[in-house]
């Protein structure tokens, strides 16, 4: 069963909150409510999330000022934040949301398809690096396991590294055909970095795979030797 992304909603309108949750229900992940930033801070301590839509105008911290506590934060300064706020100051204000570590910004109000487009590719991104880290730490349990198995059966090295092999080439399938619909719709700058970023571990991956074949060790011997 494939375990849902969570989405962070901060806003202190409830009605603005409402009518994001009503937008976003359609691509069925877990939507969670924080109603300030220190209630979002809150929420971001347990849970880990895909994206955050943050509101910029709020009393107290402001949504600039609870970005800036994210991005401090080790464990939360690589989520991706959208701002949103229902006024425009110009180029300033807005450039003031991207220095805080915003992906994007975007004025109220807004087309409900295209912030649900651009939630969704940060979705799918989320979940294709929970997916390489699981398979990461399933090679590590395994290796270091010696080859047995959730259920205590031990594999041999070939076809140990066979099953994993399999596994890590779905995950590349799915990133490069997101890669590929990233290119083809013109798709964020930072979505699209995000991607490579995710590319770039899954080659990393890969590398270490193969370099745990039969024979591997000897034919990089044999080419240093050259």
């Amino acid at each position: 069963m494939v375990q849902k992304a969570k989405i962070l909603l901060v806003d202190d309108r409830p009605e603005n909150l409402l009518a994001l949750e009503a937008i976003l229900s359609a691509l069925d992940q877990t939507l969670v409510r924080a109603s300030s930033g220190e209630e979002a801070l809150k929420a971001l301590l347990t849970d880990d999330f895909a994206v955050i839509l943050l509101d910029v105008q709020m009393p107290g911290m402001d949504g600039f000022e609870t970005a800036a506590h994210i991005k401090r934060r080790e464990r939360t300064r690589d989520i991706p934040i959208i701002f949103l706020t229902a006024i425009n100051h110009g180029p300033h204000h807005t450039f003031r949301g991207y220095a805080a570590g915003a992906v994007d910004y975007i004025s109220k109000p807004f087309d409900p398809w295209v912030l649900r487009a651009k939630v969704s590719v940060f979705v799918e991104l989320y979940m294709k690096n929970c997916q390489l880290r699981e398979q990461a730490a399933l090679l590590r349990l395994q290796l270091e396991g010696g080859g047995k198995t959730a259920v205590g059966e031990t594999k041999e090295p070939a076809s140990l590294l066979a099953e994993l092999s399999a596994r890590l080439a779905a995950v590349e399938e799915q990133a490069e055909a997101l890669s590929k619909q990233l290119d083809d719709e013109s798709a964020d700058a930072a979505a699209v970095a995000t991607a490579a970023h995710l590319e770039r571990k899954l080659t990393g991956l890969r590398r270490a795979l193969d370099a745990l074949e039969p024979g591997a060790g000897s034919a990089s011997s044999v080419s240093s030797q050259n």
